[in-house]
């Protein structure tokens, strides 16, 4: 038996106040959707990491209604972050897939509300596919690129702080991919648990305005390259994650997509 009102579920533990705030708003009713969510919330904050996210979609529910919400601050506005789809989104349990043709997903996250030399962001894929942007801003004037492709000929293309392109070889667009800038040079990518440091130097200025969007790239004010990709969980965040956070991270959101019976 789960009880939304009483903030438990069977009889057990109290659900997280933040969890049940998530539940209510996107009204998941499902006692296993429920208890992944109060989890993860519980992991995320046991671990660290839940203060240094500006806005987490753990995209359960299987609609555009429940989809649309950001976990740390679930109210139904821009000023929440909450996500506004376009195009032909398909939403079901797995998450939200593209049509890799006009969908897309704006955050309402501007970049300029990030810090170049102190932020995260990650995106869990189900697809492996060839094609497109996951998530991103790219200005090639140096004021703002913050990006991940995660498979384009075999390659994770990805930006942050630099209109420079990093890259490195990557065969299957399958996992949890995370980048995060600890400094004007430190900039670090992470597949899974597999992570790679680059001494790259920041260049941009984060004072690019525009949204960040899902599924697809924001390039100098257009919306390109539109992805196909099955997504189950993405995440923005404030502040820079360390190797251990990163893992935990990823410890995290594998166990909440292997609750939800999506996980690769």
């Amino acid at each position: 038996m789960y009880l939304i009102n009483s903030y438990s579920f069977g009889g057990g533990a109290a659900v997280d106040p933040d969890a049940q705030a998530f539940i209510t708003a996107a009204s998941i009713t499902d006692p296993t959707q429920q208890s992944a969510i109060d989890t993860l919330v519980t992991d995320l904050k046991g671990y660290g990491v839940w203060t240094k996210m500006k806005a987490i979609y753990p995209f359960v529910g299987g609609t555009a209604s429940s989809h649309k919400f950001n976990l740390k601050d679930p109210r139904d506005l821009d000023a929440a972050f909450r996500l506004v789809f376009n195009g032909g989104i398909t939403h079901d349990a797995n998450g939200i897939t593209g049509n890799g043709v006009n969908s897309y997903a704006d955050t309402q996250i501007a970049l300029n509300t990030l810090s170049r030399d102190d932020n995260s962001g990650g995106i869990y894929s189900r697809s492996d596919l060839i094609g497109g942007a996951d998530f991103g801003i790219y200005n090639s004037t140096g004021n703002g690129s913050f990006q991940s492709s995660i498979k384009t000929s075999n390659i994770w293309y990805s930006r942050n702080g630099s209109t420079n392109v990093n890259a490195l070889s990557n065969t299957d667009s399958r996992g949890f991919f995370q980048i995060t800038r600890r400094n004007s040079s430190q900039y670090v990518k992470a597949k899974n648990t597999t992570k790679s440091t680059t001494s790259q130097v920041a260049t941009d200025t984060f004072t690019n305005t525009e949204i960040i969007p899902i599924c697809a790239l924001r390039t100098s004010g257009t919306i390109t390259s539109y992805t196909s990709r099955n997504y189950a969980f993405q995440y923005i965040g404030n502040s820079s994650l360390s190797d251990t956070e990163l893992d935990n991270m990823y410890t995290a959101v594998q166990a909440f997509n292997t609750t939800l019976s999506r996980n690769v």
